[in-house]
C-alpha cells in the first residue's frame, strides 16, 4: 500500500492528498491513488458513467456523496436526449444518486453552491470540475469510466501532482475582473507543457477575492492542462458558504508558513488590464484595448465560468437604461436557478431583459455549441471558458473570451470597447445578507427507491469493450494530425453529442471536421483485420474530458495514439479502453511521418509488460523510429486486458 512522504511543512495540496492517500507514495510524478468523497456527472458525459457503473454489479454508490445533473443537452430535438434524461433520473433513484434536474443549472455553478466542502475530494466527469477548487477542494475532471469506479469505492488513481504557488498580489482594478486574472495565467502558462501540476493560489491577492470570483480562475485552470486548481478555505469561504445556509460545512485550510512549491509565479493584481483570448486557442491572449473597434455580432454571457449572481449584477448595473447595439445578438445564460432567481427578486433580471438580453435556459447551451451559433463569419464575445475552432457550431465564427464587464461594453457600443472606456462609473456590487434558495429541482433518493425500473430508450446500447492487445500491432497511420488537437476536434459536441449513448452512431463523426472521410476509412481498415494509428503532434486531446474521444475511436479499431504529448485526461481515456498512449523519442520522427504509412510493432505484449521504449517499424519507409509508453503496473494490466471494464471482469 502507500507510504506518505509527507513534508513537516505541507502546502495544501499536500494536506488534502495525504489525509485521502490509499495506494503509492506523495511524491510527485509517481501514480497514487485517492480516495473520493465525492463525485459529478453531466448528461453528457454521464450516460455513459452510469452504463459502465451498471456493468460492474454494484448495488449502491459508496461515495459519500454523487450528484447527476442534466444540464448540457437540454435541447430536445428528437427523442434521445429526453429518452437519456429519463434513464439518468431512474439510474439516480435505483442507486442512491442525487439529481439536479434539467433547468437547475450548470453542474459546477450548481455544486459550488450546494454540495462542495473544503478538504474534500472530488471528481467529475467534466474537464471543469476543478472549479470547487474555489472551495480548497481537490476537484478533479476524469473521464466517465473512472469516475464510475469512484462511485463504486475505488481509489482515483493519477499522477502524484508538482504544485505551482500562484502568489496574487495587490487588489484588482475597476473594470478588471477575475477571467482578466485567469487570462493573464493562460498568457503566462500556455495551454500547453502543465501536465501533472496543480495551481495552487495565495497571497493578499487572493484572499481578497470572493468564491465565485476564485471559482471564475479555478474553472479556466482546466484550459492550462493543470490537474487542478486550489484556493485557501478562510473567511471568504465561511461567507460564501454563510449565504448557502451550509456555514457549518467549513472547515479553514491553509498552507504552512514554509510550504515548499516546485515553482512559484507572482502576479500584481493592480497592474491587470482587460484582456481577451482571440481565436481559436483559450492562450491566445491580447490587451481588450489592442482589438478596439473590430465590430461585434454577438456576445453570450454566462456558462459556468462567468454566471454567478455578481457577474450578472454587475453587467446589470452596465447596461441598466442602455439597450443592445442593433447589430448585436444578446444571449444570458444564468448559471443555476438560484442565480436567477435572486436577480428576478432583486430586480436585476429586469434590467437585463430591458437591455435586450435573450434569456436562455440555465444550461450549457452556447458553450457547447448546441445552440445559438453565430451567424457565418460572425465575431462573437463569450464569457464561457473555450474558444476551439468550430466549438460554437458555427466553422467560420471568430470567438473571443472576454469578462462580462467587456462582453457588457460590447453589447453596448456593437463592438470591441475596453469597458473602462465607457465613461461611466463601475458598478458597486453588494452582496445580498442572504440568498433565497430553493432546491426543489434536487431530487434526493431513499433506500425505498432500490426497486425502480431503469428506464432505456432505443438509443441506449451497452458500453462497448474492446479486445485483448494483440501481439502484433499493424495497420496505417490511418490521419497524421498537428498541435492542440482538442477531443472537439476528435468527437464533436453541440448537436451531435445527442448519440452519446449510441455509440456506433456517434463514432461515425469521428475527426468530422478534420477529415470527415476518417471514420469510413477506419471502419474498412477494421473490418479488414488492420489495426488503426493516430499520429498526432503537441497537446493531442486537449479540453474536455469526454471519453467518448477515446471511446468512438476504439470502436472504429484504433489501437494507438503516437503523439509528441498528450493531455492528461484523455491519455488516462485512452488506457481506459485499451488505446496506446504512445509519444515520440525523438520529436523529429513526427515529421518523417505520413499519413497512410503502414506501420508495425511486433512482439506488443512483452514490450508492454517489461519495456517503457518500443521500436515502430515504418514498412512503407522501410525505417524504424522509437516510441515511449509510460505507464504503471495497473495501467500495463489494463492494455493487455483491452481496457479497465474487462480487468473488472476478469477479476
Amino acid at each position: 500500500m502507500c507510504r506518505k512522504e509527507e513534508p513537516m511543512e505541507k502546502n495544501i495540496v499536500e494536506k488534502i492528498l495525504a489525509e485521502h492517500l490509499v495506494d503509492g507514495n506523495l511524491a510527485p510524478g509517481g501514480e497514487i491513488g485517492i480516495r473520493i468523497d465525492q463525485t459529478l456527472t453531466q448528461d453528457a458525459t454521464g450516460t455513459m458513467a452510469y452504463l459502465q457503473f451498471e456493468a460492474m454489479n454494484v448495488p449502491r454508490v459508496r461515495t459519500e456523496l454523487s450528484v447527476s445533473y442534466i444540464d448540457h443537452n437540454t435541447i430536445q430535438i428528437g427523442f434521445e436526449n429526453a429518452d437519456d434524461h429519463r434513464y439518468l433520473m431512474s439510474v439516480a433513484q435505483k442507486f442512491g444518486i442525487v439529481l439536479s434536474r434539467a433547468g437547475n443549472g450548470i453542474c459546477h455553478q450548481v455544486h459550488l453552491e450546494r454540495f462542495g466542502r473544503p478538504g474534500k475530494t472530488l471528481i467529475g466527469s467534466d474537464s471543469h470540475t476543478p472549479t470547487c477548487g474555489a472551495l480548497g477542494m481537490i476537484a478533479v475532471g476524469a473521464g466517465g469510466l473512472d469516475v464510475a469506479q469512484a462511485m463504486a469505492g475505488e481509489p482515483f488513481y493519477l499522477a502524484c501532482p508538482s504544485v505551482v504557488k500562484i502568489n496574487l498580489e495587490g487588489r484588482l482594478r475597476p473594470w478588471v475582473s477575475a477571467k482578466d486574472v485567469i487570462l493573464k495565467v493562460l498568457e503566462i502558462f500556455s495551454t500547453k507543457g502543465n501536465v501533472g501540476t496543480v495551481f495552487e493560489y495565495g497571497g493578499e491577492g487572493a484572499a481578497a477575492l470572493s468564491v465565485p470570483e476564485r471559482a471564475t480562475i479555478a474553472n479556466m485552470g482546466a484550459e492550462c492542462g493543470v490537474t487542478t486548481s486550489v484556493f485557501p478555505s478562510d473567511e471568504m469561504t465561511r461567507r460564501f458558504l454563510r449565504l448557502q445556509d451550509r456555514e457549518a460545512h467549513f472547515v479553514p485550510l491553509s498552507a504552512d508558513a514554509d510550504a515548499s512549491y516546485a515553482r512559484v509565479v507572482t502576479i500584481d493584481l493592480s497592474r491587470l488590464e482587460p484582456l481577451a483570448a482571440k481565436p481559436h486557442s483559450p492562450d491566445n491572449i491580447a490587451a481588450v484595448r489592442s482589438l478596439t473597434g473590430i465590430s461585434v455580432q454577438q456576445v453570450c454571457l454566462g456558462s459556468c465560468t462567468n454566471s454567478s449572481y455578481k457577474d450578472l449584477v454587475t453587467v446589470a448595473g452596465i447596461l441598466k437604461g442602455r439597450v443592445a447595439h442593433p447589430d448585436v445578438s444578446f444571449i444570458l445564460a444564468p448559471g443555476s436557478r438560484q442565480v436567477l432567481d435572486n436577480l428576478a427578486r432583486d430586480g436585476y433580471l429586469a434590467d437585463l431583459i430591458a437591455s435586450g438580453a435573450r434569456l436562455m435556459e440555465n444550461a450549457c447551451g452556447f458553450c457547447i455549441g448546441n445552440s445559438q451559433s453565430p451567424q457565418s463569419g460572425a465575431v462573437s464575445l463569450r464569457t464561457s471558458n473555450r474558444n476551439f475552432l468550430g466549438r460554437s457550431g458555427t466553422l467560420d465564427a471568430d470567438i473571443y473570451l472576454v469578462s462580462p464587464e467587456t462582453a457588457a461594453a460590447a453589447v453596448i457600443t456593437g463592438r470591441f470597447t475596453d469597458p473602462r472606456d465607457l465613461g461611466m462609473d463601475y458598478p458597486n456590487v453588494r452582496m445580498p445578507e442572504r440568498l433565497v434558495i430553493d432546491d426543489r429541482l434536487i431530487l434526493r433518493p431513499t433506500e425505498a427507491t432500490r426497486e425502480v425500473e431503469i428506464y432505456r430508450g432505443p438509443n441506449i446500447g451497452a458500453p462497448p469493450v474492446n479486445t485483448p492487445l494483440p501481439d502484433t500491432l499493424a495497420g496505417p497511420a490511418t490521419i497524421k494530425v498537428g498541435d492542440k488537437i482538442t477531443t472537439d476536434h476528435i468527437i464533436p459536441a453541440g448537436a451531435r453529442m445527442k448519440y452519446r449513448s449510441n455509440i456506433p452512431r456517434y463514432a461515425e463523426f469521428v475527426f468530422e471536421n478534420v477529415d470527415a472521410a476518417f471514420a469510413r476509412r477506419a471502419l474498412a481498415n477494421k473490418e479488414a483485420g488492420r489495426h488503426n494509428i493516430i499520429v498526432a503532434g503537441l497537446s493531442y486531446g486537449q479540453g474536455s474530458s469526454r471519453e467518448h474521444a477515446a471511446i468512438c475511436p476504439m470502436y472504429l479499431g484504433v489501437r494507438a495514439v503516437i503523439a509528441k504529448s498528450l493531455e492528461r485526461i484523455h491519455a488516462a481515456n485512452l488506457i481506459n479502453f485499451g488505446i496506446l498512449p504512445l509519444t515520440f523519442v525523438d520529436e523529429k520522427d513526427y515529421d518523417a511521418l505520413d499519413a497512410g504509412d503502414d506501420l508495425e510493432i511486433a512482439g506488443l505484449r512483452t514490450a508492454v509488460a517489461e519495456s517503457e521504449i518500443l521500436t515502430v517499424a515504418n514498412r512503407t519507409k522501410g525505417s524504424s523510429f522509437a516510441v515511449r509508453l509510460s505507464l504503471s503496473a495497473r495501467q500495463k494490466e489494463m492494455i493487455l486486458a483491452g481496457g479497465a471494464l474487462n480487468v473488472r471482469r476478469q477479476e
